[in-house]
């Protein structure tokens, strides 16, 4: 199912490949987010031609409350719901339930809430979070979690984190005995939590090591720690979690995140950001950060990025994309989304390159260099 293909000899990098029923996952990887079926704003013909993503995110919670399970079974599962017919990984629904602060209350049992729709009240629990997942027919589905606040006091955390390995074993227990929809195998990953607490991040790196499972993701970063912070609590997880597993960090993040965590031997990344950031006129590029809106780019008709991670990087200019942006055109949107994506999938293929020739450190240590400008 995964294969480490080679390591960088001066850091904890490597390249691999991650065998699924909809198609091999070249390794490390960006995995674009498509919470409701959707990369907002982007055909899935982009998405496979031009960014060529390997595989995207739908999530649990946004599935389940729109358009309900009961399309979502009717269409065959959303691979075919999308016309999809790459991988897809599904997050749980954790993190955007315990997102609702004042809409939800936790139990043993699970999480009740609030839908931020209409206000109508739902519960998930372990086990049915993996059935709502087998309908929605993912690849890669994630157990049931919470991801505590931060900051949050160590009572807290380790109260969280119990509860989210309890709720562990019940995933586990429940994804052995169903099977899947749609004729596809499907895998489960479950999630170190622990907050910025060594200790806990430990005791939940070797349970989840304990599970046996197809690969192992971690929670609860990028959420308003110091990055420091975060680069820690990855080597401390990374040295527990089983090597010849796929290692997925989650909802992480910068271009510069990326390379530091690749560095520290993560090999899955998902982000908001690259879209978010790209409808609100910010542009990575192969020498820095760009916000579009300034004037300085109102008459530069050079290309977005002449190392053209994507077509639309080296068919429109930066004036042209600004008139765009400021004009408030659809479009605008879609070209900063696209490049955005594409740069992401580069920056991660180059990685790829460059740890496979031996001269990943040298490169990433430019690359931040580089990528840590404002333009």
């Amino acid at each position: 199912m995964f294969i480490i293909q080679s390591r960088d000899k001066d850091t904890g990098a490597r390249t691999g490949l991650l065998k699924t029923a909809h198609g091999d996952i070249p390794t490390p990887i960006f995995m674009p987010v498509g919470t409701a079926g959707t990369v907002k704003g982007i055909l899935q013909r982009d998405l496979a031609e031009d960014i060529n993503a390997k595989i995207i995110l739908g999530n649990t919670y946004h599935l389940y409350l729109r358009p309900g399970t009961d399309i979502m079974k009717a269409a065959g599962g959303l691979h075919k719901f999308m016309s999809w017919d790459r991988p897809i990984l599904t997050d749980s629904g954790g993190y955007q339930v315990f997102s609702l602060s004042g809409n939800r209350k936790l139990t043993e049992e699970g999480a009740v809430f609030k839908s931020h729709i209409d206000g109508s009240r739902h519960v998930f629990t372990p086990e049915n979070t993996v059935d709502i997942q087998r309908i929605i027919g993912a690849d890669i589905i994630m157990a049931f979690d919470e991801c505590a606040p931060w900051p949050c006091d160590y009572d807290y955390a380790r109260k969280s984190v119990a509860l989210t390995h309890r709720w562990l074993d019940r995933a586990v227990a429940h994804f052995n005995e169903t099977d899947p929809l749609w004729g596809h195998d499907q895998y489960l990953f479950p999630i170190v939590q622990g907050g910025v607490f060594d200790d806990l991040r430990k005791m939940s790196a070797e349970k989840v090591a304990s599970a046996g499972l197809a690969g192992n993701a971690i929670g609860g970063l990028s959420v308003g720690e110091p990055a420091e912070e975060m680069y820690r609590t990855i080597e401390i997880v990374n040295a527990i979690l089983p090597d010849d597993k796929p290692r997925y960090l989650m909802g992480v993040g910068t271009p510069v995140n990326l390379l530091e965590a690749i560095d520290r031997g993560i090999d899955m990344f998902d982000c908001v950001m690259p879209t978010r950031n790209g409808r609100n006129g910010m542009l990575f590029t192969s020498e820095g950060t760009i916000n579009i809106r300034n004037r300085k780019w109102i008459d530069d008709f050079n290309p977005i990025d002449p190392e053209g991670p994507s077509m639309v990087s080296l068919q429109y200019s930066k004036a042209y994309l600004r008139h765009l942006v400021m004009s408030g055109e659809n479009l605008g949107a879609q070209i900063a989304s696209i490049h955005n994506l594409a740069f992401y999938l580069k920056l991660v293929g180059d990685a790829r390159k460059k740890i496979e020739e031996g001269n990943f450190k040298i490169w990433k240590d430019s690359m931040i260099k580089k990528l840590s400008e404002r333009l």
